[in-house]
């Protein structure tokens, strides 16, 4: 069993008088991970939402009707919760009236709970993100050596909990995986009428990472205006398939000021998108793939280290232009990313004249703990 880094997260958080919410996309290990937080302790009721006679005993429910329901367990998981109707004010209520229980919450998609659980929980949680396995959860498993060997399939085949544990399996685990993002947790939610349309926008994503993406060329390349171009591409980042860095512009005249620029969480969503599933050695998207991988990792970093940086990419209009940038306590720190150790890599004089206070550095496999595994 790969152990996670929010187990320790979410342990610290037990008894603290606020709901815990693990959010992310399908098949990341949201169950998995509760189960191995709750199996130790005792007075533990789980409640699945999509259990029929479950999501009933819960909509509309009285705190009354909640104390009979919970007995004498004093934790409660509700995995699932984006099956129940109001499950935000359940919580709330939950969390003003019986105050002795600590509620555990899994939701597969911050889409289908966002606008349910923000508003009547504010002041009452603390939520996490849980996404594909990352480099340093697998280090901590395998050890160093064995990781990064294994980097070449990684790139081509991702991360996800099914893909890993079933070696030979990845290209059909894929397949389900990326026809879930679609089918279950996209197409299924109100405004999206025109499912070939989204599929096509993802595959433009996919063809396009690690460039700058133009919602007008995304929307004739479809078939979609501005306006559906930009709903959709938050609803892919609500579900937790796509990120998205903007362009630093704070001193030069000449800096792109609203640049965008897409990434996948996962490589192996990403490749099934686009259908190509050949050995890494021979992959003409080498740079890409590193790029999206290092990057995606370094969110998940971010995320359960709990850091706090802004994140951006940097470019002019005369194509200079920074893989990735991070803005810590008012320092700027400046990443090339380069899947050849060898290759060399020129931070632009403007950048290093317009942001003095700023660190440089390569990243490659031969460095690659540097910036991933962060204690």
């Amino acid at each position: 069993m790969i152990d996670r880094d929010l187990k320790k997260n979410i342990e610290k958080k037990l008894n603290s008088g606020k709901v815990l919410l693990v959010l992310g996309a399908r098949q990341t290990g949201k169950t998995t991970l509760l189960k191995e937080i709750t199996n130790s302790l005792e007075n533990v009721l789980w409640l699945n939402g999509d259990e029929p006679d479950i999501k009933e005993l819960l909509e509309g429910a009285s705190s009354q009707r909640l104390k009979l329901v919970f007995g004498k367990n004093k934790l409660v998981v509700i995995d699932e919760a984006q099956r129940i109707n109001n499950i935000g004010v359940i919580l709330k209520l939950i969390a003003d009236e019986i105050k002795e229980i600590q509620v555990l919450v899994t939701g597969s998609s911050a889409l289908e709970l966002g606008h349910e659980i923000k508003e009547p929980l504010t002041g009452r949680k603390w939520e996490y993100h849980l996404y594909p396995i990352s480099f340093g959860e697998l280090v901590s498993h395998d050890g160093l050596i064995k990781e990064t060997r294994s980097l070449p399939h990684r790139l081509v085949y991702g991360s996800y909990p099914e893909v890993i544990n079933h070696p030979g399996e990845e290209k059909e685990i894929l397949k389900q995986l990326a026809d879930s993002y679609l089918y279950k947790d996209l197409l299924m939610m109100e405004g999206i009428k025109k499912p070939e349309k989204l599929i096509k926008l993802l595959q433009a994503l996919a063809y396009q990472v690690g460039s700058e993406v133009n919602y007008t060329e995304l929307g004739r390349t479809v078939g979609m205006n501005n306006e559906t171009v930009e709903k959709y591409i938050g609803l892919l980042e609500k579900a937790f398939v796509i990120f998205k860095l903007n362009a630093l512009s704070r001193n030069l005249r000449n800096e792109i000021k609203k640049g965008k620029k897409i990434y996948f969480y996962d490589n192996g969503i990403l490749n099934a998108l686009t259908f190509q599933f050949q050995a890494f050695e021979i992959r003409k998207d080498k740079g890409a793939l590193w790029e999206n991988y290092i990057i995606s990792e370094r969110q998940k970093v971010i995320q359960y280290k709990g850091i706090w940086t802004n994140k951006y990419f940097w470019r002019t209009h005369e194509q200079q232009e920074i893989d990735y940038v991070e803005e810590r306590d008012g320092k700027f720190y400046a990443y090339e990313i380069k899947w050849n150790p060898k290759s060399k890599a020129k931070f632009s004089k403007s950048f290093i004249h317009a942001y003095p206070n700023c660190e440089t550095k390569v990243i490659h496999p031969k460095n690659i703990e540097e910036f991933l595994l962060v204690e």
